[in-house]
């Protein structure tokens, strides 16, 4: 069967708009939950070819040690930890040191 990345991206999207405000997932859970275990790297992919004017959370992505991934447009992770902290008021109280978050991660 062929792979169709508009299929695996609308999955992608959708997992990641239930992501609830105050809360964050890894790249990995994202994959799983949209039935591509294994594939982490495809939800960064996704996420970076998003249209900006879709309505995803994508700032509630973060890596699987719990930091904001580094982006290849400088200020960019700066924008992540930004918004968490903007629209994500829960997460104030988190440490952001190094890039570090520390606080509950979605479960399933």
């Amino acid at each position: 069967m062929p792979y169709d990345a508009d299929s695996a991206y609308a999955r992608i999207y959708s997992v990641v708009r239930r992501i609830p405000r105050g809360r964050v997932a890894t790249y990995g859970q994202i994959a799983r939950l949209a039935g591509l275990p294994g594939q982490a790297r495809q939800v960064g992919y996704a996420l970076h070819a998003m249209a900006t004017e879709r309505p995803v959370p994508w700032h509630r992505v973060i890596n699987a040690r719990g930091e904001i991934s580094r982006r290849s447009h400088p200020g960019s992770d700066e924008a992540q930890r930004q918004f968490l902290e903007r629209f994500d008021h829960h997460l104030k109280a988190i440490n952001f040191s190094s890039n570090k978050l520390f606080c509950l991660v979605m479960n399933h």
